[in-house]
């Protein structure tokens, strides 16, 4: 039972994230001393709200992911008031802290962060996870400046056959087939967001900046967007290629791992399959609990 400013076998620390239904806190394992974060939920608000079945679908997604380039979940301890997710800490902060402060990145550190980001998403879409949310707030930076992706609140789990109707994901990463409000899929509008994110790693700004939410999504949606004068032929065709408003024209992860600019200095990633059996079945548990129930991977 969590008892002040301990939960199950965890010492809590200072708060180092917040949102509207959940803050992150930073924790100490009192086992063996290790730092994790700690995502706390108010059980109450994410019932009222509908929720439930996006919480439940994060906690799938991450137990099915094991990667060096993604934020990895450790248990989940469920109370009567509260879901508390226990993860692997990231000492280094958000990528979007980085490029604020250093606008741009070289060509050859942008390079390495988008070699990082690729593996990590050609692995989860090969788990039939979809983030769906990818921007630079949700890519974090370990303590040698390796990217690991992490926020799965709003990822799906898709089937082969099927595709995604729910809008959703940050208005300036978003593909123009979500603003068309038709069925796409999951992989090819997480494609889309990698190069947003290339470009601002790149140029240092974004691709498609309108402050007005109608003007911005036209913008995506005709890809109208100006690459900076000092962009290399091979970097405006990786990018014009991923920014191809038409996803069944839009380059593919595969195809990326293939391309010239890419294979530069590439060294790929591999996640592992875990050692521990994952038990998806026990993801409703957390909200069924009464006391401390805890779920390891």
């Amino acid at each position: 039972m969590g008892h002040g400013n301990n939960i199950g076998k965890y010492q809590l620390g200072r708060t180092i994230g917040e949102g509207t239904f959940a803050k992150v806190k930073l924790a100490v394992d009192s086992t063996d001393g290790r730092p994790v974060a700690i995502k706390i939920m108010d059980k109450k608000k994410v019932m009222q709200s509908h929720l439930k079945d996006q919480v439940q679908r994060e906690i799938r997604a991450m137990k099915l992911l094991h990667h060096p380039g993604i934020v990895r979940i450790h248990e989940v301890i469920g109370t009567k008031t509260k879901i508390y997710m226990v993860m692997e800490y990231v000492s280094g902060g958000q990528l979007a802290d980085k490029l604020s402060y250093a606008k741009k990145l070289s060509e050859s550190a942008a390079r390495r962060i988008f070699h990082q980001l690729i593996d990590a998403v050609d692995y989860c879409h090969n788990r039939g996870v979809y983030h769906r949310d990818l921007k630079p707030e949700n890519l974090l930076l370990d303590g040698k400046g390796n990217l690991k992706i992490s926020d799965f609140g709003l990822s799906a789990l898709q089937k082969t056959a099927s595709l995604l109707t729910t809008t959703c994901g940050s208005p300036f990463y978003i593909a123009p087939e979500l603003i068309a409000n038709k069925g796409y899929e999951g992989a090819a509008a997480d494609v889309w967001s990698c190069g947003v994110i290339l470009f601002e790693l790149l140029s240092g700004y974004l691709p498609f900046d309108e402050r007005n939410l109608i003007m911005l999504y036209k913008k995506i949606s005709a890809a109208d967007y100006t690459c900076p004068q000092w962009f290399t032929e091979s970097q405006k065709k990786l990018i014009s290629r991923i920014l191809d408003p038409n996803p069944r024209k839009r380059i593919t992860l595969p195809e990326i791992l293939e391309d010239e600019w890419f294979q530069i200095d590439y060294v790929p990633s591999c996640g592992y399959e875990c050692d521990e059996k994952i038990i998806l079945e026990d993801v409703n548990a957390a909200f069924d609990a009464d006391e401390v129930n805890v779920h390891k991977q």
